[in-house]
């Protein structure tokens, strides 16, 4: 049971019991263990004991927190249906659990071969169950499962509960009575199929003069068809009957539902589906439900063409999963071509602000589809595109930082130099500053002492003179050691740049 990408959102790992619509009230668990564990020395007990037995096949579960989690909601909604159930007086419905590691054996004596799937053994038969893992869509089809496989229709009342079913395929015969020959063939035919199509007959004249049936006659509906297909040949065997239906089994349009939905998604033409997002009560949906109805009629006859009508009402909590993946919004009515694994999509053009497509347009668009013209292909292509434009405008970018770094750098560089000039001139004013107040301060003593000081004198500027001197000479030095040292730095200051933009 697999139904790939686009419907892979686990509600289980969510804890949520059912993607949708809700059918009927289920009570709170009572606590009860109701749902048996299978092995080789129990199943054939177990399974005695029941009219229709309920089997799922999981895998093993192992130490993942997760996995636990999700075999502890699956277990939950079969022990559910089976509160539901238990005081059923009709049948005896019980509900069962294999392992598919530790009881492969019982699964292979079963017969059970897909790993995560639900099994329903009535009256012979085997019923794999292809819908969600919710309590109540599964007691909903388990109440299909125990009706008769064709249903009478004997009054006008419901001759009009017949006529009111457009959403499934449907088939309808007219036979002398129940013993008859031809009825049995066509009874045969429909346990092949039960619960998946429903088959209906009467052996009323008058109910039959209404269906314009002939004797031993079966017309086949096709959903939401205004006119039936009578089957060629009659009266038939049952494999007659049965190689029509498979023939004829996929329609023009159809619709989603949560008991036959993985079913339905794996039926796929070339790996992709035209699917449809309309809800039947918004006045929008309506129309465009219409306008499908419309164009189904008309291309009746084309095999490569079948469209999945998905009305969001009956999953709101996978709407946003749909939003988020196809990138649509959902408030209004959609049509589009999906792949179904990689949920690639191209979604119509269609406007809120004004009516929906005629079916022309819709007829046209859909031709496009056909013919190869709109490729979910292409939206593989508009995404490298995308990515392509997003690497150029990086590279853009960064050569843009490129070069106002190295701008910034130069700046900087000759604001340093300049600061560095400034600098050393103040300090060579300083020196010269310095210079003049030593002189001055000499000539005041060499007035105020006597003659006889003058070589003393002369001896003491000489060795200020020789210690101003010594003072330039190191503030020179240690002028051109800050200059090294700026320079230095900026030379650091450069490399972390060119570091940072690498």
């Amino acid at each position: 049971m697999k139904w790939g990408v686009w419907l892979g959102v686990s509600l289980l790992t969510c804890g949520i019991l059912c993607w949708g619509v809700k059918i009927l009230d289920i009570p709170e668990y009572d606590g009860k263990d109701r749902v048996h564990e299978l092995s080789s020395k129990n199943y054939r007990a177990v399974m005695k004991k029941y009219d229709v037995m309920v089997i799922y096949y999981h895998k093993a579960v192992g130490g993942n927190r997760m996995a636990k989690k999700q075999f502890e909601v699956e277990e939950l909604a079969l022990e559910l249906a089976a509160q539901v159930l238990d005081d059923f007086d009709d049948e005896d419905i019980g509900f069962g659990l294999v392992d598919a590691k530790k009881d492969a054996a019982v699964a292979k004596k079963l017969g059970l071969d897909e790993v995560d799937s639900i099994y329903i053994f009535a009256d012979d038969e085997i019923i794999e169950y292809d819908g969600e893992m919710a309590a109540e869509t599964l007691v909903e089809f388990l109440y299909d499962v125990i009706e008769e496989p064709v249903e009478i229709i004997d009054n006008e009342g419901e001759l009009k509960g017949f006529f009111n079913i457009d959403e499934d395929i449907k088939l309808v015969g007219y036979f002398k009575n129940e013993k008859s020959r031809h009825f049995i063939e066509y009874d045969d035919a429909a346990e092949e199929f039960h619960p998946f199509i429903k088959f209906f007959a009467t052996f009323n004249s008058k109910i039959a003069h209404k269906l314009k049936l002939e004797m031993n006659e079966v017309d086949f509906y096709e959903p939401f068809m205004k006119h039936p297909i009578a089957i060629p040949g009659k009266p038939y065997s049952e494999d007659e009957i049965i190689d029509f239906i498979e023939e004829h089994e996929r329609p023009t349009l159809r619709k989603l539902e949560p008991h036959n939905m993985y079913e339905t998604w794996e039926d796929d033409i070339n790996g992709q589906h035209i699917v449809a997002f309309a809800e039947e009560s918004d006045p929008d949906g309506f129309e465009l439900l219409e306008i499908l109805k419309e164009v189904a009629r008309e291309n009746t006859e084309n095999p490569n063409l079948s469209i999945i009508w998905i009305d969001p009402d009956d999953f709101p909590l996978l709407v946003p999963y749909w939003e988020n993946t196809f990138g649509i919004d959902l408030s209004s009515p959609q049509i589009g071509v999906v792949d179904v694994k990689d949920a690639d999509s191209v979604w119509m053009d269609i406007d809120d602000e004004e009516d929906m497509p005629t079916s022309y347009e819709l007829d046209t668009w859909i031709e496009d589809v056909l013919a190869g013209k709109i490729d979910v292909d292409d939206d593989d292509d508009d995404d490298d595109d995308d990515d392509d434009d997003d690497d150029d405008d990086d590279d853009d970018d960064d050569d843009d930082d490129d070069d106002d770094d190295d701008d910034d750098d130069d700046d900087d560089d000759d604001e340093d130099d300049d600061d560095d000039d400034n600098d050393d001139d103040d300090d060579d004013d300083d020196d010269d500053d310095d210079d003049d107040d030593d002189d001055d301060d000499d000539d005041d003593d060499d007035d105020d002492d006597d003659d006889d000081d003058d070589d003393d004198d002369d001896d003491d500027d000489d060795d200020d003179d020789d210690d101003d001197d010594d003072d330039d000479d190191d503030d020179d030095d240690d002028d051109d050691d800050d200059d090294d040292d700026d320079d230095d730095d900026d030379d650091d200051d450069d490399d972390d740049d060119d570091d940072d933009d690498e």
